[in-house]
């Protein structure tokens, strides 16, 4: 699927309408960081179908981000329906696009089968083993999921920061809400996974 620039924020609602889930990438084309975050989000959305996917360079487009309050380029933002759901600000590579994208196509399926999922993403690194043990218990459980690798992605690590205020990994992000560590009990009760 190729991205999609918009125009004007009425032109984004009319698309965000006819979408169950969307993503828009708020960019400053001539940025070093705003063209790479734009030329990942396209190598991403290559592959991908079934959700919107747009941009909007603040260059041209100047009623957009002060709706939504970003005040930094890049970003990006997610929508589900015409719903604004959540903020990633900065330069993301590829895979990290790749896996919002797949989790969304995975929800609006799921909504469309009128089952609920929460999205879920896994912020970690490889030589952590409370996150693999993490990931296998989301695994058994068939709980879909992105997983952030942090040690590689030094925006992603500062957005877990941000969020959470802390730095170690695991930190798993359940629709909206963040559980710090491997909580059995919380990532249990947020997911209604029993045992």
């Amino acid at each position: 699927m190729d991205t999609i620039e918009v125009n004007t924020l009425e032109d984004l609602r009319k698309r965000l309408g006819k979408e169950k889930r969307s993503f828009l990438l708020i960019y400053k084309k001539g940025s070093e960081q705003s063209d790479r975050a734009y030329q990942n989000l396209n190598g991403a959305a290559k592959d991908t179908s079934d959700i919107g996917i747009f941009t909007a360079d603040v260059n041209q487009v100047r009623d957009i981000h002060p709706a939504y309050f970003i005040n930094s380029a890049p970003a990006l933002l997610e929508f589900a329906g015409e719903e604004f759901k959540n903020t990633y600000k900065g330069a993301h590579d590829s895979s990290y696009y790749k896996g919002l994208f797949d989790n969304a196509v995975y929800v609006a399926k799921a909504e469309k089968e009128g089952r609920k999922v929460k999205q879920v993403t896994v912020y970690s690194t490889p030589s952590c083993s409370w996150c693999t043990t993490l990931k296998s218990y989301l695994n058994k459980n068939n709980i879909r999921y992105t997983d952030i690798d942090v040690s590689k992605n030094e925006g992603a690590a500062r957005e877990m920061v941000r969020r959470s205020g802390q730095q170690g990994v695991p930190q798993t992000l359940i629709g909206g809400e963040t559980v710090i560590g491997f909580d059995k009990t919380k990532i249990n009760r947020l997911l209604n996974i029993q045992g």
